[in-house]
């Protein structure tokens, strides 16, 4: 079965003054539809870099990324942007919702860019903040909202495209360990009941421990990778 994701060759470096920094050197890589994989590695080790290349936020330097067979690093910013906006759900560290806009209205920015009717649009955004258990903080800004709610508004909005792929960048970085847990068991359950394939950049042993799949990286090279039990 062909992987989602499918990385070959992969390299990334940046120009700084005059110096070429390598980031990441010769990665390969598949994820299957339906993992949840982590990625770990000291800072600097290029896991964030190897997560924004695989959701499109960034181009490589050299090799290819192929995410449901469609060669990324080939298209256009255009393009790219069209393809991250039906593909890919983000999930970042710190939420990133807007202060005036309601939990609902958070949830339902990434549809206003689509041709769905307003009728449609809610319909979508109430169900998949019943999913993530926030179907009553719907009208809530996100100062009336804890840590972990904010999250999960942040985890409702990623899924209200139904993408194929969900990045997650230290999901539960800013969270304390109980609240954490709940947003974790909330990403094992988009795996195992919705059939969403995460990947997952965290320093957190436990939290990879919940991934099925573990991937490390040392100084741009993956020097690990390990299916969990």
């Amino acid at each position: 079965m062909t992987p989602l994701i499918r990385i070959r060759g992969l390299t990334k470096a940046y120009q700084r003054g005059g110096q070429t920094i390598p980031v990441l050197q010769g990665i390969d890589l598949d994820v299957r539809a339906g993992e949840f994989v982590a990625l770990m590695g000291p800072s600097g080790s290029g896991k964030s870099t190897l997560l924004n290349l695989i959701a499109g936020i960034d181009q490589p330097s050299g090799g290819s990324i192929a995410i449901n067979g469609v060669d990324i690093a080939g298209l256009g910013e255009g393009a790219l942007a069209d393809w991250r906006a039906s593909t890919v759900g983000f999930i970042f560290q710190f939420y990133n919702l807007i202060p005036v806009l309601s939990a609902f209205e958070n949830v339902e920015l990434p549809l206003l860019l689509t041709n769905l009717s307003r009728r449609q649009r809610q319909e979508r955004v109430a169900a998949v903040l019943e999913l993530v258990g926030l179907s009553d903080r719907a009208d809530h800004l996100p100062n009336e909202l804890s840590g972990g709610q904010q999250q999960r508004v942040a985890i409702a909005r990623a899924l209200v495209g139904d993408p194929l792929l969900i990045v997650a960048d230290e999901p539960t970085g800013d969270l304390d360990r109980s609240t954490g847990e709940e947003v974790l068991s909330l990403l094992d359950q988009l795996v195992t009941e919705q059939g969403k394939t995460i990947v997952m950049v965290t320093h957190d042993p436990k939290a990879a421990a919940r991934a099925g799949r573990l991937v490390h990286l040392e100084k741009g090279v993956l020097v690990e990778d390990a299916t969990l039990a």
